[in-house]
């Protein structure tokens, strides 16, 4: 192991014993770009410059440098990265962004939400 790669924090790494997300939602999606980024899906600077794009657009619109909208930022870049490339279709996006719209519509409030509850649902 190099010095860089132990120098290198984890992606997911606690600081001073508390986590760094303020929601596990957040964690999620960090770890999301990262192993996407691994697979090839679009590189680091190709996330690097989507993100910083996406905060900026955000900021541009007004929205207070805050924890919350990086986090937005990070959701708003991966959706770009992710539809503007070939790996997934923008129509498979928002198939799944409604199975996960209906899911939370189908969970008790305080339960966890589970794709499951948004899948294969009769209208």
């Amino acid at each position: 192991m190099s010095l860089h790669e132990h120098d290198a924090p984890a992606p997911l790494a606690a600081r001073d014993g508390e986590p760094v997300f303020d929601e596990p939602w957040q964690a999620q999606a960090i770890g999301l770009a990262f192993s996407l980024s691994e697979r090839g899906i679009f590189s680091p600077a190709e996330w690097s410059e989507a993100l910083g794009a996406a905060h900026g657009a955000l900021l541009a619109q007004g929205a207070a440098d805050t924890p919350l909208t990086y986090y937005e930022a990070v959701a708003n870049a991966l959706e770009s990265l992710v539809g503007s490339g070939n790996s997934v279709s923008r129509e498979a996006i928002e198939e799944r962004t409604e199975a996960w719209r209906r899911a939370y519509l189908n969970t008790p409030h305080g339960a966890p939400v589970e794709l499951s509850a948004g899948l294969d649902i009769p209208e």
